[in-house]
């Protein structure tokens, strides 16, 4: 496994980490994921951990709190062995302060995530939205007092609009609180906004990536071909009208030419897929998912070798998107033209 620095922060992670919106399965939404338990979850920490990535990624919407109770005791008596990624401000209940980025909900949000996971500090605390109603400032003072009292060790963000992300930077430089060392985004074959604006802003300030959704929403599994309607009971199936939307003829166009380069290096769609990704600038970790061992091991064949630079070209071929303004118009001038392609 390789190990990446996270942004400009000195915490290295590794490359594939895993996301745990399959554990629980205890809401209609999350259950279209998984319902993993506590001994499935066990197991597959165990594999994990057998290739080295030690890098576990929840929620506390995740199935209402139940995704981070099932880590929690599924990695009990071997805390010092990995680093636990979390995420608040999606509403958790009815009450006015069970959402957003105010000191109250915070702190409340990072103390019960604590009890959840049976742990004494979280390794990576995200905003897992913007909340516009909150001063930045007191945001961004809470979680430096969190730090301080050694809660949590690092913060970034999650879902950020460019100028989220940006005005959050400069307050904590201003103020000297600590900065967002990640951005937790979509990214894809299928999606390549985050290129647009977020990724040379990652580029500037140091802040890594870390990918949620790497296969488009479960479209990039291998298990969907032109001509052929979605296998029963994947998630491309089940899931069908979740996520961006994207032309048969753009997914098709995509999905042939990830099958011309997987015959090429060997390799599975999805492997191809996500080591694509890992050649992409800012990317610090890209996040898997898996409901089950033949999954899971599937996704991490996509570390220890590297597509080609002639291969990488194709993809992006067939994946490009005509940037939303002003990127399109910038890309025409040698001085503003900073998206790597």
């Amino acid at each position: 496994m390789e190990y990446r620095r996270l942004g400009a922060s000195g915490l290295r992670v590794p490359v594939l980490s895993f996301g745990t919106g399959t554990f629980g399965g205890t809401t209609e939404f999350f259950k279209a994921w998984g319902s993993t338990d506590v001994a499935q979850a066990t197991r597959l920490i165990d594999i994990c951990l057998e290739h080295g990535l030690n890098l576990f990624d929840s929620a506390d919407v995740y199935s209402r709190g139940a995704a981070e109770e099932i880590l929690g005791k599924a990695i009990k008596g071997r805390r010092n062995q990995l680093l636990i990624s979390t995420k608040a401000t999606f509403p958790v209940g009815d009450g006015p302060n069970d959402y957003g980025s105010s000191r109250v909900h915070l702190i409340d949000a990072v103390d019960k995530a604590l009890t959840r996971l049976g742990v004494e500090h979280i390794d990576l605390f995200q905003l897992h939205g913007f909340d516009a109603h909150t001063p930045i400032e007191e945001t961004l003072g809470t979680l430096d007092r969190l730090v301080r009292t050694g809660k949590i060790r690092y913060i970034g963000c999650s879902n950020f609009s460019g100028w989220h992300l940006m005005k959050s930077l400069a307050v904590a430089d201003r103020y000297g609180f600590p900065r967002h060392v990640a951005h937790q985004a979509y990214y894809s074959l299928l999606g390549r906004d985050y290129e647009w604006e977020l990724m040379p802003l990652g580029i500037d300030q140091g802040v890594g990536a870390m990918v949620w959704s790497p296969l488009g929403w479960g479209k990039l599994t291998g298990k969907i071909r032109r001509g052929q309607p979605p296998a029963a009971g994947s998630r491309a199936k089940d899931g069908e009208g979740t996520g961006p939307e994207v032309s048969d003829d753009r997914l098709f166009k995509v999905v042939d030419a990830l099958d011309a380069v997987a015959a090429e290096v060997g390799k599975s769609v999805t492997q191809v897929a996500l080591n694509w990704l890992l050649q992409r600038p800012t990317v610090s970790s890209v996040i898997i998912g898996a409901r089950n061992e033949e999954q899971l091991v599937q996704n991490l064949g996509a570390v220890d070798w590297n597509l080609s630079v002639e291969q990488v070209a194709r993809l992006d071929a067939a994946s490009a998107l005509t940037p939303a303004y002003p990127t399109w118009h910038q890309n025409g001038f040698p001085m503003l033209g900073h998206v790597p392609r």
